[in-house]
């Protein structure tokens, strides 16, 4: 084996996680996903993935480039978009998701989309028409 390829091993040794943390951070990530609607804290997250909540949240960023808590934010708010579409008030999107208030529902569905709940609703309604 070459010199570089040598360095190469290594680097890829420093930077991605083994195989078996990996496989632990893909079990923790459908836990999160079947449970959406749930409040997970983040030491039940690193519980179901077998691995102490610091470790589970740098080797979760390393695999999936944002936190559990951005990751979890982000399927909450395209299963939000969903909901949207078929019809439902954003009180009700707000309440059937579990998120906190209907205020902070409307000010994190802004932020990541740049549109109120209501706008897109109607954005999405008038596309369809």
């Amino acid at each position: 084996m070459t010199y570089y390829a040598t360095q190469a091993l290594a680097i890829r040794d420093q930077i991605f996680p083994a195989a078996y943390q990996v496989r632990q951070i893909i079990r923790a990530k459908q836990f999160i996903d079947a449970n959406l609607t749930e409040p997970i804290s983040l030491e039940a997250m690193a519980q179901v993935a077998l691995l102490s909540k610091f470790h589970f949240l740098r080797l979760f960023k390393r695999c999936y480039g944002r936190t559990p808590h951005q990751y979890r934010t982000e399927q909450r708010l395209i299963r939000a978009k969903q909901l949207l579409q078929t019809g439902l008030s954003t009180t009700e999107v707000c309440h059937a998701l579990n998120f906190e208030s209907v205020t902070s529902f409307i000010g994190l569905f802004k932020k990541y989309t740049s549109q109120t709940p209501l706008a897109y609703q109607r954005k999405k309604q008038f596309s369809r028409a």
